[in-house]
């Protein structure tokens, strides 16, 4: 099934879901939504975007940047490896006061759920060992309905596992789902109502699990919603600008967990 047909099935079965507690008139609004959804062409993995680069001058110290999660820890939505997300957090943190020369890969899948993150961890932990981790995770959570106890579960899980391995590690939460163009009102709501469920059960589960975490929906949602122009032409997944926000405010949470990491080299 393609990342396309995935995303119109869930966002078809939000919308079913959301009709129990609905009206008739408003049942017949969300149902319209949904066809209309699924009628959309969304944006695919841009084969060419490179999973692994290096970034920084030579000599600088290293720093093994690993991304894990769903379409955004790929950059699904833009087509040059600078306009992701690690490929701008990897230039920022290049050209940060440190200066780190950043060894960035990325074992991220397009409609990744929590509950894929285990896999992905085990993939990230092959080889040479990872300094930080940055996982982003929670939309397909939120789409599918997924009770949120359950993919914080297993994101608390792979943060575990990561920490044990003593790998630092930082979550982006759920996004602003509200925010998304690609869903009309009243559906969108009921998306961005259960992307705060998500994200705040994921920020208590990967505290406790050792982990640090960026609100993206309270640091990154108003401006989403502000401007269109920081989603791509599917009006779901960011735009190569909707990235650069993402990327300042994951910034300073990924720069903490590199100085300590650095520190027990």
């Amino acid at each position: 099934m393609t990342e396309h047909h995935e995303l119109a099935f869930r966002l078809g079965r939000a919308a079913a879901l959301s009709l129990v507690a609905g009206t008739v008139g408003g049942a017949a609004v969300l149902a319209g939504q949904a066809i209309a959804a699924r009628n959309r062409r969304y944006a695919q993995p841009e084969l060419g975007l490179a999973l692994r680069a290096t970034v920084g001058r030579a000599g600088a110290p290293p720093l093994r940047l690993v991304l894990l999660g769903d379409s955004s820890a790929l950059g699904v939505g833009v087509e040059r490896f600078e306009e992701t997300v690690g490929g701008q957090l990897a230039h920022l943190l290049a050209e940060g006061p440190t200066g780190w020369q950043v060894h960035l890969s990325s074992v991220g899948v397009a409609g990744s759920r929590s509950t894929d993150l285990a896999t992905q961890v085990a993939r990230a932990l092959l080889g040479e060992r990872p300094d930080v981790a940055l996982i982003l995770v929670g939309a397909n959570d939120a789409t599918t309905m997924t009770r949120p106890a359950d993919a914080a579960a297993y994101l608390a899980a792979a943060v575990r596992r990561l920490r044990e391995a003593h790998v630092e590690v930082v979550v982006g939460t759920c996004p602003d789902l509200g925010a998304v163009r690609a869903v009309a009102s009243p559906l969108r709501q009921v998306l961005g109502w259960s992307g705060r469920r998500v994200a705040r059960t994921q920020t208590t589960a990967v505290l406790d699990a050792g982990g640090s975490v960026v609100d993206l929906a309270t640091e990154t949602g108003p401006v989403f919603r502000a401007d269109a122009g920081t989603l791509c032409h599917d009006g779901y997944h960011p735009s190569a600008d909707g990235y650069r926000v993402w990327a300042h405010a994951l910034l300073p949470a990924v720069s903490a967990a590199a100085a300590v990491a650095s520190r027990h080299h």
